[in-house]
């Protein structure tokens, strides 16, 4: 049954229409008067009904559908006209998807804009901007090619010249000057780096001219980018390029730091203003891209170690920490105290540490004799907890150097000044900022000067007879003098410890130097000059010769030869020190290809650490000058321990190089202080109280003598071989009585000493109790025994003679081979009485020398009375006889 339809009315007819026009209330429509019919509508009501449907439409919240039943009658109003309906609809359709369009654009607009402030807030503000570490102009890590500049003023002045820090060679026009200096007719100026690859540059640091005259810097530049060094583009503020302010004086450097980083290879600086003359040194900040390409600078460590410098705060909490890992091993203690009341505190490896082990030897390694030198510094840190660690891992070689060796670090020798440098930075330090103490003393060079004393006694002939050439005492009245508390306070602790081998740690070069560090005056005698003049055949070459060899000898040490393997074994363990295709830092190549030079042959000081440790004590120290840089960022420490890890313990194993042994007496009791002598080299050292020495010598057979006071000397014959290990060489020695012959003598005034006595009985003649020497003679008998006495009394000058001559002979000998040995120059006169009777007066000198030349541990000291029979006997003195002895290995 089909519904019931109805007609709806007109109400509802109208309200329907609405519905489909967007219109859900009747009463919404604007007031006005009834529309006309649909025949007169116009394109003017048409518009105003769309506007009116919009706005509608965006009102409307709910839709109303309604159905229409089946049969109904069309209404009236179907039957208008409703053809601008559908050009409507087409309207509104494209307004719809322009306003789509719009709609999508503000929302990506939206998108853009909050990832916009997302990027800008990662961007760190100008108060903090971006840091990089250095890349590496100062440490030489960028190469010579990668330096250009626009021209250079003269043939010293290169653009590699441009690097931070940068030291002349003294000489204003020489070949190496202190900046890169730009030729003063070019218009255009620029100094450009090449990092070989894109990187993060965020900043510059500038610096002027090193010299003792000129004031030359720049004063503003330009900063420009590029990464093919042909288009270029300026750094601007956002409002224009950006001028950068640079120096106001020569030494000290000035940072400068972009706002953002910027992404490149190359880098140009582009001086606009400058004082003096246009110089400049640069230093690059500049941060690596990240890369699936490992860059050759870039180094990932095997050891995990704290890769960071450490204030005076943080290094004494650092030893802690490595102290109480290891206590087993590790002893803190202080040498002293600085001029400011730092403690320089020491580190001590050893498997009993607090205690000198017999036969072990005692080893050091120093560093921050200048504060602003840091490398030195972080190396000792970082070998104190690597070998704390790898002890503890069990690492063998670790082990048998704490077993064997005692091992003192001290990582600050000036801590004041380190502290100063500290606080500037690593970059922004010059080269004389922390170098002195707060005292204004270099601690290098501010100990006595030995060397001079040492020369002197030796155009004397005075040693080693009056001077000795080993532990020269101090000077009188030179600890009152002008030293640093720092200077006494290491002097104090080399005394008292018996130090074998110590290297002190420095900065600003790329080289081992051994001493001597002062170089030797020439004597003014004038010799080779009037041997060439007497000698003509002599050519050019061989006169060169001559000279080079004498000037060597002005410089050399008498370890010479141990002291360049020591400085071989360093440099040639060092991953880098020997590649010296480059040059030096500051000068062309200065050690021959081979890493290691002669400091008075480089650079001459007086007072130097190294010498007073050869002179005053039995160390044997070098000065290791670790990298162009000073003071390293901490990016480069990880690289710097890969370098110097294998070289600082294989020097430490050199201590084992040589021989070793105890002096004993008979009773087998340690002699302290007794002078163990090497036959050709000019250069003794001491027991320690244990008795016990070790002394450096190359691989060979060496005849070594002991002796001491009150104690007869012992000549041994020792080998050195190529095997690890020194070669044991112990002594024995025996009393001797030359401490009762040299009261004696003092009891005289240390005048010859005369004794006479009588003739001794000959044969066939009666001898009395109460007179020694008297006979019985007869008329007869008188002429006779005048006869034998002419006899004798020839016979025994000519011994005389002979026991002269040999002595002579002997000693000049030992004072070439710088042997000491005993001797006793005795002079017999016989002299024949008017009488009957005979005396023998005999006169025994000692010589002023003697007590420099004691007897050999073959002879056994006579008695007095053996003495006088010996004379009346004038016997013959015998050839000098030394005694060897080999030990078994």
């Amino acid at each position: 049954m089909k519904p019931v339809t109805r007609r709806p009315s007109q109400e509802e007819e109208e309200e329907k229409l609405l519905i489909e026009l967007g219109r859900d209330r009747l009463d919404s429509r604007p007031s006005g008067p009834t529309p006309p019919s649909a025949g007169s509508k116009t394109l003017t009501e048409h518009v105003q009904d769309y506007w009116d449907t919009k706005l509608d439409r965006e009102r409307t919240t709910t839709e109303v559908i309604m159905y229409v039943p089946e049969g109904t009658t069309v209404p009236w109003y179907e039957e208008y006209d409703y053809a601008d309906l559908a050009a409507k609809k087409l309207e509104e359709e494209a307004e719809k998807a322009h306003k789509e369009k719009e709609e999508k654009v503000k929302r990506l607009r939206k998108k853009w804009e909050e990832e916009e402030e997302e990027r800008l807030r990662q961007i760190p503000v100008h108060a903090e901007p971006k840091k990089c570490p250095p890349l590496g102009l100062e440490s030489h890590r960028v190469d010579d090619d990668q330096l250009l500049a626009s021209s250079q003023s003269h043939q010293g002045f290169s653009a590699q010249r441009g690097r931070l820090n940068m030291q002349s060679s003294g000489d204003e026009e020489g070949v190496y000057g202190g900046a890169w200096c730009a030729e003063p007719e070019e218009k255009n100026h620029w100094f450009e780096v090449d990092a070989r690859r894109e990187v993060e540059f965020t900043g510059v640091i500038v610096q002027g001219r090193n010299s003792d005259t000129a004031e030359d810097f720049v004063s503003t530049f330009y900063v420009s980018f590029s990464n093919d060094s042909r288009d270029w583009t300026v750094l601007h503020d956002g409002y224009a390029e950006w001028l950068f302010y640079g120096n106001v004086d020569r030494d000290s450097p000035v940072m400068v730091q972009f706002d953002w980083p910027t992404v490149a290879r190359y880098i140009r600086i582009l001086p606009q203003s400058w004082n003096g003359s246009l110089c400049l040194r640069v230093e690059v900040m500049a941060c690596q891209l990240t890369s699936s390409f490992r860059s050759e600078n870039e180094v990932n460590p095997t050891d995990n170690l704290d890769f960071r410098h450490h204030n005076y705060k943080d290094m004494r909490q650092m030893m802690k920490v490595i102290n109480e890992e290891c206590p087993n091993i590790t002893r803190i203690y202080n040498i002293g105290k600085s001029s400011a009341g730092l403690k320089m505190y020491a580190m001590e490896i050893s498997d009993n540490p607090g205690e000198h082990q017999t036969g072990e030897p005692e080893f050091r390694y120093t560093a921050g004799l200048h504060g602003n030198e840091a490398l030195g510094r972080e190396l000792l840190l970082l070998l104190m907890q690597f070998m704390c660690k790898e002890y503890n891992d069990n690492n063998p070689r670790v082990r048998r150097l704490v077993a064997g060796v005692r091992i003192h670090l001290v990582p600050s020798l000036n801590p004041d000044a380190y502290e100063l440098a500290y606080e500037m930075g690593s970059e922004m330090g010059n080269w004389g900022l922390g170098h002195w103490t707060e005292e204004g003393y270099d601690i290098f060079q501010n100990f006595p000067d030995l060397n001079s004393v040492l020369w002197g006694a030796e155009d004397r002939g005075w040693v080693p007879r009056i001077v000795p050439n080993h532990h020269i005492p101090l000077p009188e009245n030179f600890l009152n003098g002008s030293v640093a508390l720092e200077t006494k306070a290491i002097i104090n602790w080399m005394e008292r410890t018996p130090f074998v081998l110590g290297a002190n740690l420095q900065g600003g070069e790329k080289v081992v130097a051994y001493p001597f560090d002062m170089q030797r005056p020439p004597k003014a005698t004038g010799t080779l000059g009037s041997r060439r003049e007497s000698n003509h055949e002599m050519n050019e070459e061989t006169w060169a010769r001559m000279q080079r060899q004498n000037g060597d000898a002005l410089r050399e040490t008498s370890d010479d030869t141990m002291f360049r393997w020591l400085a071989m074994s360093y440099a040639h363990s060092h991953l880098t020190m020997t590649e010296t295709q480059r040059g030096s830092c500051h000068t062309d190549d200065i050690s021959g290809g081979q890493g290691i030079i002669n400091r008075a042959s480089w650079k001459p000081v007086v007072g130097s650490m190294n010498d007073f440790s050869y002179l005053h004590t039995n160390c044997f120290e070098l000065s290791v000058f670790l990298g162009c840089d000073k003071f390293p960022h901490e990016s480069e420490l990880p690289l710097e321990w890969e370098n110097n890890r294998e070289a600082l313990l294989s020097f430490i194993e050199q201590v084992h190089r040589g021989i070793k042994g105890i002096v004993r007496d008979m009773e087998g009791k340690p002699l302290a202080n007794a002078t163990i002598s090497v036959e050709g080299i000019k250069h003794d050292v001491k027991t320690a109280a244990a008795g016990d020495y070790w002394r450096l010598l190359n691989p060979g057979e060496y005849r070594v003598t002991a002796r001491v006071d009150g104690h007869t000397l012992q000549t041994r014959l020792c080998i050195v071989g190529y095997d690890s290990g020194a070669t044991p060489c112990s002594f024995t020695l025996a009393k001797s009585n030359w401490d009762r012959i040299k009261q004696i003598m003092v009891l005289h005034g240390k005048r010859p000493i005369r004794l006479v006595t009588k003739a001794p009985p000959r044969a066939g003649s009666d001898i009395s109790g109460g007179s020694v020497g008297s006979v019985d003679t007869t008329k007869t008998g008188a002429s006779g025994r005048m006869g034998g006495n002419s006899a004798n009394s020839h016979n025994a000058e000519r011994l005389r003679r002979l026991r002269l001559m040999r002595l002579r002979k002997m000693h000049q000998q030992r004072l070439r081979d710088n042997l000491s040995t005993t001797t006793t120059v005795a002079t017999t006169t016989t002299t024949s009485a008017p009488t009957t009777t005979a005396e023998l007066e005999t006169e025994s000198t000692t010589s002023w020398y003697d007590s420099w030349f004691p007897v050999e541990s073959s002879y056994t000291e006579p008695t007095p009375a053996e003495v006088l029979t010996e004379i009346q006997e004038s016997e013959p003195t015998q050839d000098y006889t030394f005694e060897y002895k080999f030990d078994d290995y």
